[in-house]
Formats: structure tokens, C-alpha cells, sequence
């Protein structure tokens, strides 16, 4: 007897089981036939994540492979992700998530039909990933402490994350970061058949108190004070696609969810799911989160000039506007700039009724203020331009610095009016971690600079490894920063974020891949630093060729030493696989 099963595209997604029952002779009896699983079926166009693109959806369910974009954003850069969701037992931890989340919007699971709804489904696995209580599946460190658990950056992909949690009787994982975070809810939402991506935004700002303005404090030799307010570098969240029976949708579109717990001034909170084109036209009232989606990517950068810790002045600068929005392609190894998804082009007329129409969603007491009051508002938030003090200045980088390499850049300056300027300028450089924390300040100086009528100079400016080096640690990124003396009148400053590129690990295939057939590759590494690399442990991971990852222990490496290291495996299963190494050490 041959068994088909069509389930309806309202069916609740989940673990079926299919009994037959047998009545013979005036005897009854049952028989287990086996189980089986209902999705979501993008390819079916009476499901809520129906795609009608087949690119778009063999890049958005089927491919297991991603990337990660970070970096900052004059120096993006990019490492591979493995999602992993038709690994074995992916699947099953995915429906266990679903399990230990359903009690988040509906207080028992005794009613499944909140499964047949992708909009309750994405919430609970976005509340999941990070923000439950007790069970949520990644931990992020406090305070940058992650000596209890593994470095956050030092995972490839998502299955042993979810492996380690299903295995750990669903304990949260030790540690992860908004990268992570978002390519393990990517993979959730794949493997339930709800076509998702993973978008990075730079220059993401976090504001408590003011949603459209974020403040950054420096004193008088540059450094960043810290406060309330940061300024990530960049931040990763997941975007899925499904038709929003709630906003009366009838066709699929990109829906906005952020699994970091951020602070809300109500507490931590995940973000999400925020209509996309919603923050784009500032129509915040229509949908979980948009005013916080819409700030994030719509803030004012403000900085601030603090004299003795009472006095604050504005600086003059040019600063680069919040929410630059990139993710990885369709069939491609490129980014794509989706930007103009989530808000029109700066200075546009569109732009600026979305911003108002969101100022009056966002503040209740400016309903029935004019565009011009509220414009007014807004450029209150504003720095002034450094053309305004007649000076324009840039750091150029003049290199792309690796680690053990020093740190080049060129300090252009130019005096726009027809007389002498001579100013002083306090130059400094400190670490500050991707999401705007400021670290250790480690070097500093102070230069006189006299520029005739129209002139136009050149200065030349070296941050020696040895003097970042010892400071860098996991977090590679620095910010140069020049600031003119409060006593020579108006306050200049420049900035300039640097990442420091780590030493790449080769990889090189010694044997065709053929399946269930032994295969060798080498990976080699060579220490750039004129120092000793101490506890070196490479990871390496591939969906199709590992069953589990694996790590090598290479020890302590001397300078401009090279490590070769073979290894064998088999791999399990067809299709495209990428084999990811990962070398870790006490400088990162």
C-alpha cells in the first residue's frame, strides 16, 4: 500500500507521527507506519513564505554556506559561515527549540496552532536565541569577560553551537556575539523552510535616551570617555521573508529580526519582526520595534568635547551618517549594498518625510508640528561641518596592516580661506571593540600646525606594532583621532577607525573530494611577528566532511616560523563543502 500525505499550507509545521488502524475478524489494532516532518514550503504559493524567485530561494534555504561581514566601514571585511541546517539532527534540535520557547507569547504549548504562523514562529526563535531566562541557546559575555567559555569569534559555523546547547540539556552556550547570533537564528529559520539572510549594519548606533541622536564624549587629547551611548562598528541581525497575515500582507517581503538583547531603557530586549519597507517610509506604529529599528539605522552621530568634566562643546567634524546595510549576494562571494531598503537616499524629499513622519510617531508632543520645527530639531542634534571653520581635514590610510606590521597613514589638511591658520593638535590612538566600547588608550602626541592662505599639507603619521601590539588583543580595531586645542578657539577633529588584518590560514586540497572516499588537504600558517605566538590551536570545520570539528593543538610558534599540518577525512555527503580553519592564540 503506498501512503501520500498533502498536509494543507496552514498545517502546523513540526514532528508527525502516522498511525494506521487495522479491523480484522472483528479484531482492532493499531500500527505505527513512521514519522514524518512538516515545513514551511517556500515554493509553494499558498504558504505565508512563498519566494517566486528560484535564485532567491536556493540561496536563502537551500545553501548551507554563508559570509560574515564586519570590519568597519571604509575596511569591510569578510570570513565564511557554515549554517549547517541538513546537517543530521539539526532539524530535531530546531523543533526543541520551539518546544522550550513556546511558553514566550502563549504560556503552554497545549495549543500548537501558533506553529502554522511564521510571524509567532520567528519570534519565538529570535526570544530563543539569546534572550530567554534559562534556556536561550548563546550567551553574550559581560563586560568583554569571556575567560569561562569560548571566544566569541572563534566559532565557523552554527551546528556545533546548536549541538552544544541540544547536548547540554539546553544550556545557554558560553560565548557568542551579534555575528553568531544572527547566523544561528539564519540557520533555525532555513531549516524550518522560512527563507533568511544575515545583514550587517556599520555604524549601528545603541542611544537610550535620545532615538535619533548618538553622543560620543573625547577629551582634550582625543580619547573616547565611554558613556551611555555607543557607537558599534557594526552589528549583524537576520532578516526572513514571509507575508505578514497581521499587517494584511498578501505577498512575501523581508521582515527585520535582531536576537541581540539590546538596551531598550526598559530593559534587554530582542528586536523584531519589523517590516523592512515599514522603516523605510517612518511608519512605526505599525509593527513590533520600529521605532528602535528605524533609529538604528537613522541616528545622528553627535561628538562631544569634555573640559574638565564639566564643560562640553560640539566639535567641528564631518561625520559619516549611521546605517550602512550589505549581505552576502545572491550566488555570489560579493555583498550586496541593501541600504536603500531600509531608507531612502540622504537628503531626499523622501527621506525627510520618512524622518518626519517618524519624529512625530517616536516623540506624541510634536503630532501637529510643522516640517520646518522639526527639521529644526533635528539639525540641533547635528555637529557643525569642518568646512564651517574654514579647515578641512582627513586621515588617509596609506597601507592595510596586518598584525606585525606598523600602521601608516597620511593626515591631510587644507585651509579654506585667504589668511594664515596655525593650531595645535592633539593626536591619540586607542582599541575600542566592535561594538563601541573604548579600551586602552596607547599612544599619543601633540603637533603645531601653521597653513597659509589655500594651502593644502601633507603630514605623514606611524603607529609602530610595538606600540599597539601588546594592546590589540581580540578586539582589532583602533581609532586614530585629532583634535585641536580648545584654546586656539574652534574645536577641530578628525577620525579615523582601522582594522588590523589577521594573518591568513591556507588551506590546499592534496586530493580530489570523492564521497565515503579518504581525503588529505595541508593547512600552513606562518607567524608574522617578530615574537613568539604562544598556545596556537587550530579549528577546523566542514559540513559534509566533519562529522564533529576538529582541533589541533600546535603549541607555541617563533617568529616568521611556518606550521604545516595534514589532515584526513571522508567526506559523508554530496554537494558543494567548504572546509573552514580557524587559528587561534594568545594574541587573538
Amino acid at each position: 500500500i503506498s501512503i501520500s500525505v498533502f498536509p494543507p499550507s496552514n498545517a502546523c509545521i513540526g514532528r508527525y507521527i502516522l498511525n494506521m488502524q487495522i479491523t480484522s475478524c472483528g479484531h482492532t489494532y493499531q500500527r505505527c507506519l513512521g514519522d514524518f516532518y512538516v515545513l514551511f514550503n517556500p515554493w509553494c504559493a499558498d504558504d505565508p513564505v512563498y519566494m517566486d524567485n528560484q535564485a532567491h530561494r536556493e540561496e536563502y534555504v537551500l545553501n548551507e554556506h554563508g559570509i560574515l561581514y564586519e570590519g568597519v566601514y571604509k575596511h569591510i571585511t569578510s570570513r565564511p559561515w557554515h549554517f549547517g541546517q541538513f546537517e543530521d539532527g539539526i532539524l530535531d534540535i530546531c523543533l526543541k527549540i520551539l518546544d522550550m520557547g513556546a511558553s514566550y507569547h502563549h504560556g503552554s504549548d497545549r495549543d500548537h496552532c501558533w506553529r502554522n504562523d511564521p510571524v509567532h514562529v520567528s519570534m519565538v526563535v529570535n526570544h530563543m536565541i539569546s534572550s530567554h531566562t534559562t534556556n536561550s541557546i548563546i550567551k553574550i559575555p559581560e563586560n568583554n569577560d569571556y575567560l569561562k567559555g569560548t571566544k566569541p569569534f572563534s566559532w565557523n559555523g552554527s551546528v556545533p553551537i546548536l549541538q552544544q546547547w541540544y547536548n547540554g540539556r539546553c544550556r545557554p552556550v558560553r560565548y557568542g556575539y551579534c555575528g553568531s547570533l544572527a547566523s544561528v537564528m539564519c540557520t533555525v529559520m532555513r531549516c524550518l523552510g522560512i527563507p533568511s539572510r544575515v545583514v550587517t549594519n556599520f555604524c549601528f548606533p545603541c542611544s537610550i535616551e535620545n532615538p535619533f541622536g548618538i553622543n560620543e564624549i573625547f577629551d582634550c587629547t582625543g580619547r573616547n570617555l565611554g558613556g551611555k551611548d555607543k557607537l558599534w562598528r557594526y552589528h549583524c541581525w537576520n532578516e526572513s521573508w514571509m507575508a505578514r497575515r497581521d499587517l494584511n500582507q498578501c505577498c512575501g517581503d523581508w521582515q527585520c529580526l535582531d536576537p541581540t538583547p539590546l538596551e531598550t531603557g526598559r530593559g534587554s530586549a530582542c528586536s523584531g519582526p519589523t517590516w523592512v519597507r515599514s522603516i523605510r517610509e517612518g511608519e512605526l506604529d505599525l509593527d513590533y520595534d520600529g521605532h528602535h529599528m528605524f533609529s538604528r539605522v537613522n541616528s545622528n552621530y553627535v561628538g562631544w568635547l569634555s573640559q574638565n568634566n564639566a564643560k562640553r562643546t560640539k566639535f567641528f567634524c564631518d561625520a559619516w551618517p549611521c546605517g550602512y546595510l550589505i549581505t552576502k549576494g545572491v550566488g555570489s562571494e560579493q555583498f550586496e549594498d541593501i541600504t536603500g531598503a531600509y531608507k531612502y537616499e540622504l537628503g531626499s524629499v523622501k527621506n525627510k518625510e520618512a524622518y518626519y513622519r517618524a519624529y512625530r510617531r517616536i516623540h506624541p508632543g510634536y503630532c501637529n508640528a510643522s516640517n520646518c520645527h522639526i527639521e529644526r530639531e533635528l539639525s540641533s542634534l547635528k555637529n557643525p561641518f569642518l568646512s564651517d571653520s574654514g579647515i578641512n581635514m582627513r586621515l588617509k590610510m596609506a597601507n592595510c596592516p596586518m598584525y606585525g606590521e606598523d600602521v601608516q597613514l597620511h593626515w591631510l589638511l587644507e585651509n579654506l580661506r585667504n589668511e594664515n591658520k596655525t593650531l595645535k593638535f592633539n593626536l591619540c590612538a586607542q582599541i575600542i571593540t566592535y561594538s563601541g566600547y573604548p579600551m586602552d588608550q596607547f599612544w599619543k602626541d601633540s603637533v603645531n600646525v601653521t597653513l597659509g592662505p589655500r594651502e593644502v599639507k601633507n603630514i605623514p603619521l606611524c603607529i609602530s606594532y610595538s606600540q599597539y601590539g601588546p594592546y590589540l588583543c581580540d578586539h582589532n580595531i583602533m581609532k586614530v583621532v585629532a583634535v585641536s586645542d580648545p584654546e586656539c578657539g574652534e574645536v577641530l577633529m578628525v577620525s579615523r577607525d582601522i582594522v588590523i588584518n589577521r594573518p591568513p590560514v591556507i588551506v590546499k586540497l592534496l586530493s580530489q573530494p570523492r564521497l565515503k572516499v579518504p581525503c588529505t588537504a595541508e593547512i600552513s600558517f606562518c607567524n608574522p611577528l617578530q615574537e613568539d605566538m604562544k598556545n596556537c590551536v587550530m579549528t577546523l570545520e566542514g559540513c559534509g566532511l566533519f562529522k564533529e570539528p576538529m582541533t589541533i593543538d600546535l603549541g607555541t610558534l617563533a617568529s616568521n616560523q611556518q606550521a604545516r599540518t595534514i589532515v584526513e577525512f571522508t567526506p559523508y555527503r554530496l554537494g558543494s563543502h567548504r572546509l573552514l580553519a580557524n587559528l587561534g592564540c594568545h594574541k587573538f
